[in-house]
């Protein structure tokens, strides 16, 4: 059996360390890239995928990506394949677009 004292559980959610014992946050909370609405935690509909850049002279993988987080209010309301190809290819909303 373990003894702990007073001082081992000041606040046991407040840290978290990784292997290197470098305190890290417990929850980075994402963004949709298309709307910018925060990303719950219990949005279970939500994807984060990492798209790769080509090289447009050689069709060549650059070892570059861009990430994309999109919403499931997006996809609940089919607008994602709209918005992936829109951030991809344009790198932000068009006008036409906004709301």
């Amino acid at each position: 059996i373990a003894h702990h004292t007073s001082s081992d559980f000041k606040n046991p959610l407040a840290t978290m360390q990784n292997e290197n014992k470098e305190i890290v946050d417990l929850y980075i909370p994402r963004k949709c890239s298309w709307t910018n609405r925060l990303i719950e935690a219990k949005d279970k509909a939500s994807v984060q995928f990492a798209v790769g850049d080509i090289d447009p002279a050689s069709g060549l993988y650059t070892g570059d990506t861009k990430t994309i987080a999109i919403a499931g209010y997006v996809r609940h309301h089919s607008e994602s394949d709209m918005a992936v190809w829109h951030l991809h290819t344009k790198g932000t909303r068009s006008a036409a677009t906004q709301k």
